[in-house]
């Protein structure tokens, strides 16, 4: 079953990170190509900053930026052809050879929120063994399976997520009052409360965006 799912990226020399991190209320994001050379550094990017000449001069010393080029500029938004220098570490390769999309990706914090399609859980994996082979920070924000393919949803949860929430519904963490503490029910599965708690509020978070909010919100 094909999944959809929302990832946020960091590293130092994620693409354009440099001038992300050097230039305040700065919004970056990549224009979304029909048809794209999974090994291309090159890539069109809608740039919103109130200062041309202070963003180019970022981008002169950005060692992500081996070049760019400028298609237009209004209204404090220019449109930038960039390519990237051989250290800049992309996901873009690794979610083409698993037969992924980048449906939207755009700058967050220091680093980049990305919305993926992709064939299945497998896929996710895949990219997420790459990151942390490359030191990529990588978070996991919400998942959810596209239904219309006729598989089980995932109602927005990792394995590991609905793991720890079927553990502590079956445990009677959820009851009122507690039949057991958080404490014991991390130790079902191995983790230690803080883990334990962060999977739970992170699992709860995901799950009530693939069921109650609208996902376009």
């Amino acid at each position: 079953m094909s999944i959809t799912t929302k990832i946020h990226i960091e590293h130092e020399r994620l693409a354009l990170v440099p001038t992300l991190q050097n230039l305040e209320d700065i919004a970056i994001r990549v224009i979304t190509q029909g048809n794209t050379d999974p090994g291309s550094t090159v890539f069109p990017f809608l740039i919103k900053y109130r200062d041309r000449d202070r963003l180019e001069e970022m981008l002169d010393v950005d060692p992500t930026v081996q070049s760019y080029e400028l298609v237009d500029w209004t209204d404090q938004t220019g449109i930038y052809y960039i390519e990237h220098t051989p250290e800049t570490k992309l996901i873009s390769s690794v979610v083409t050879d698993v037969n992924g999309f980048l449906v939207h990706t755009e700058t967050k914090g220091n680093g980049w929120l990305v919305r993926l399609l992709l064939p299945d859980r497998e896929a996710l994996n895949t990219i997420w063994e790459y990151a942390n082979e490359n030191d990529i920070s990588l978070d996991i924000i919400e998942i959810y399976g596209n239904t219309d393919t006729g598989g089980e949803s995932s109602y927005g949860l990792t394995d590991e997520q609905r793991t720890a929430l079927t553990t502590a519904y079956e445990n009677g963490y959820f009851g009122e009052p507690r039949d057991i503490s958080l404490n014991e029910v991390a130790a079902e599965i191995g983790l230690s409360s803080t883990a334990m708690s962060g999977r739970l509020r992170r699992g709860m978070r995901n799950l009530i965006a693939a069921t109650i909010i609208d996902r376009e919100e």
